[in-house]
């Protein structure tokens, strides 16, 4: 137990001096929620900002809080405006025509404006078919959101951008350390070292659980204190859910380790893995977002897996009995890739 102990004292000892780790495993993941958050948040709350040519009657009936209106004199003018960025979209109005100028150089926002305005346009031909023929009965659509009303961006950021921290701590971990271990010789002499080789290895599973589990607890305070998060009942699975992947990216970078001669090496093999995986498993953007054939080969990554079980514990508020296709696929992850990570395995450098 001593000689547990010591290894996994030396080894928080030499996380903590890494400096370039502490930025990766911690600070540049909590920069991109504070960055996803700030885009997604400031596009949640914005207001689409139109410009009127002239008389645009149909945005009379809009209402105060729908649209932030400008009225401009012409059109050279309104297109110098959404050139500059300064308005998402115009409106010109001739009779029953109306024209929707907008500028490709914001096109989410521009989007946004021209379904509202579409919207807008509609709901107006409505309004007076029905003031023309009373008798017809017209179809309304009524929307409710699924999830919690409370539901904010960063729900659905924190899981998915949480499973790409617990990926980096992981596979880059591991790697490094096997490669530098190698490097020095240090790996063959704890081999030969009284302590056994499953105390060697236990100590630095412990360590990057301990690392994986200080990552979770960063990521809820933060999302909780600043961004006012609100966790279901089950959320405390994700810490289970958490080790358990852990772990399945532990073995990731024990091959990477195994292969890698430098560490340069190791590093560069890591990004090739961990950062398509992210991309792969809507880490950034959500899966339907997708072409086909990314979404099928996600399939592949046990980082889908961990932001799927994170986002039924942590925003859907489903109960541990939902995680079975999750759990069981990121158990058979770990348990293929441990065994080619023990087959590639070298203690030295060939």
């Amino acid at each position: 137990m001593s000689s547990y102990l010591s290894l996994c004292k030396a080894q928080l000892r030499g996380f903590t001096r890494d400096r370039s780790m502490l930025f990766f495993t911690i600070l540049f993941p909590v920069m991109f929620m504070v960055i996803f958050n700030g885009f997604y948040g400031g596009q949640e709350e914005s207001t689409p900002s139109v410009l009127a040519i002239g008389d645009v009657s149909v945005l009379d009936q809009a209402d105060e809080d729908e649209f932030s209106i400008s009225q401009v004199d012409s059109l050279d003018q309104a297109r110098e405006l959404l050139a500059d960025g300064d308005a998402h979209a115009a409106v010109e109005q001739t009779g029953e025509d109306l024209t929707i100028y907008y500028s490709e150089a914001n096109p989410i926002a521009a989007q946004a404006a021209i379904g509202s305005l579409e919207a807008l346009v509609n709901a107006s031909n409505i309004a007076q078919l029905s003031a023309a023929a009373p008798d017809i009965e017209m179809v309304s659509p009524q929307t409710i959101p699924v999830e919690d009303e409370t539901l904010s961006p960063v729900q659905f950021l924190t899981p998915g951008l949480l499973a790409w921290a617990i990926a980096i701590s992981g596979v880059f971990g591991a790697a490094g350390t096997i490669v530098d271990w190698k490097r020095t010789k240090l790996l063959r002499r704890l081999r030969l070292s009284p302590a056994p080789v499953t105390t060697v290895m236990g100590a630095r599973i412990s360590v990057s659980l301990m690392i994986g589990l200080l990552q979770l607890a960063i990521f809820l305070i933060m999302a909780t204190v600043f961004y006012g998060l609100h966790l279901p009942t089950w959320w405390w699975v994700s810490i289970p859910l958490v080790v358990l992947a852990n772990i399945s990216f532990l073995a990731i970078g024990v091959v990477v380790g195994s292969i890698a001669e430098t560490g340069p090496g190791a590093a560069g093999l890591s990004n090739l893995i961990v950062m398509p995986m992210a991309f792969a498993s809507g880490a950034f953007f959500p899966l339907s977002l997708s072409p086909d054939w990314l979404a099928t080969l996600s399939l592949l990554s046990p980082m889908r897996y961990l932001n799927e079980g994170l986002q039924k514990v942590m925003v859907q508020g489903e109960s541990p009995l939902s995680l079975g296709p999750q759990v069981g696929m990121l158990l058979l992850f770990t348990v293929v890739i441990t065994a080619i990570g023990v087959k590639l395995f070298k203690w030295e450098q060939v």
